[in-house]
């Protein structure tokens, strides 16, 4: 049983080992590390934010382009029902 428990807890605690850093796992945090982690969550931010805006006028200017269109198409359907003959 405590062979199993090892060889399935084994890999985990290396993978853990191999992707945190060392400074993080013993707790010595760098003052200059938490500050670019500060800027990255910023550019992060700034760039989720850019994305969205993006995302929101296109999907606006494709509505409005899309009504227009719709409106241009029944009006002409409508001049030719409502022509008089000559």
């Amino acid at each position: 049983m405590k062979r199993i428990l090892w060889v399935l807890l084994m890999p985990v605690a290396a993978a853990v080992l191999v992707t945190s850093t060392g400074r993080r796992i013993f707790g010595h945090d760098d003052p200059q590390t938490a500050k670019q982690d500060m800027k990255a969550a910023g550019r992060q931010s700034k760039r989720a934010a850019k994305d969205t805006g993006r995302a929101a006028k296109r999907t606006s200017k494709r509505a409005a382009h899309r009504s227009a269109r719709k409106v241009h198409r029944v009006s002409g359907k409508v001049e030719n029902k409502t022509q008089t003959p000559p």
